[in-house]
């Protein structure tokens, strides 16, 4: 897996494509929220900014990231090769998504370091980080299932869109209208618990013992991914 992880790292940097999805384009629009930390704190809050960084950089940086890779690698039957080699298939998915999780999560954390320095640092770290960690095992679970259904690195530009931008409108409309009505459905759509976690953990104000239960939703999406995964992936080009 490590060697596929190596060698996967070195072709994120020297894809321009990958290279602008994945890094310029969340740095950008992440930078953005950012800079105008007191236009958004006041739509929402400062949870609600810090939630939509993190669904930015991780639909972006990381899901169509994924997709892209996994397609790309079937198409030009990568995959197959892999699977005639000692490596497992998971072993060989692993590979191929660790080094971008890797990179969309140190985007996370650096991001919300500097919006921590120039807004108000999180009131619950350890739910932070468990909140974003939750949510990238999510984007990957997704990033899986859509690859199953997505035939080249092109398509994946078409795939990839509804649910990046469902998420982050997920999470813009759970960080500024809260969860005091409508709760249930906020919470079951794909980000919304996880918005919410983030949103808490930043904000404070709600004991930890009630936002863990928020977990389940999201690891119950990581559930539904991975079963439609197993059902739709495949190994070779699909015709």
């Amino acid at each position: 897996m490590l060697a596929i992880a190596r060698s996967e790292l070195v072709q994120i940097f020297r894809n321009r494509l990958v290279l602008v999805t994945g890094l310029v384009m969340p740095i950008a629009i992440s930078g953005y929220f950012v800079y105008e930390h007191e236009r958004f704190a006041d739509l929402g809050s400062v949870g609600y900014i810090a939630a939509i960084i993190v669904f930015t950089v991780l639909a972006f940086g990381l899901y169509a990231t994924a997709v892209t890779t996994l397609a790309s690698r079937r198409q030009n039957l990568f995959l197959k090769r892999l699977r005639s080699t000692a490596a497992g298939d998971a072993g060989i998915l692993a590979g191929l998504v660790v080094p971008a999780a890797a990179i969309a999560l140190v985007q996370v954390v650096l991001i919300l370091v500097v919006l921590a320095a120039v807004t108000t640092t999180p009131a619950q770290l350890p739910l932070l980080a468990v909140a974003v960690l939750a949510t990238t095992a999510m984007m990957v679970a997704l990033a899986l299932a859509t690859a199953g259904v997505t035939s080249s690195p092109e398509h994946a530009q078409v795939t990839t869109l509804p649910v990046s931008l469902s998420v982050i409108a997920v999470a813009s409309w759970v960080g500024i209208t809260g969860t005091d009505d409508l709760a249930r459905l906020k919470r079951l759509l794909p980000g919304g618990s996880a918005t919410e976690m983030v949103v808490n953990a930043w904000n404070g104000g709600v004991p930890l013992a009630e936002s863990l239960p928020l977990l389940a939703t999201t690891w119950g999406w990581v559930a539904v991914s991975v079963a439609l995964a197993a059902r739709l992936f495949r190994w070779e080009p699909r015709r």
